[in-house]
């Protein structure tokens, strides 16, 4: 009995570190992904609606600052909120379908930076 009791227990104590082991990785995978580039995938995932403003997007590119002032009064965390939702006529993440939320985050400072 005593063998069972410690089997159970030991599959017991490699299972919690199994599942802790994968949390763990699951936070350090919060991040930009591997060989992501917020130009490339701007181009890929976002140019079609934001370089004309087609269905109210905010247009990206040089003297393009004040078509997110308005987005921005909200704050960027809600602006990324939004990118990653969906709003309007915005499918969510822009039909980025391979971004993560980091990705998302990182391609609207992207938008961002280059409007200025």
């Amino acid at each position: 009995m005593l063998n069972l009791k410690t089997g159970l227990f030991l599959s017991a104590a490699l299972f919690a570190s199994t599942s802790f082991a994968d949390a763990q990785q699951s936070t350090e995978l919060a991040q930009v992904s591997d060989g992501f580039n917020a130009e490339t995938t701007y181009m890929a995932s976002c140019f079609a609606c934001h370089s004309s403003g087609a269905a109210g997007a905010p247009k990206v590119g040089p003297g393009n600052a004040d078509a997110w002032t308005a987005r921005l009064e909200k704050g960027m965390d809600q602006v990324v909120t939004n990118a990653i939702a969906g709003i309007n006529n915005m499918p969510p993440k822009g039909l980025c379908f391979t971004c993560n939320d980091d990705d998302i985050k990182a391609l609207v400072q992207y938008m961002i930076d280059s409007s200025k």
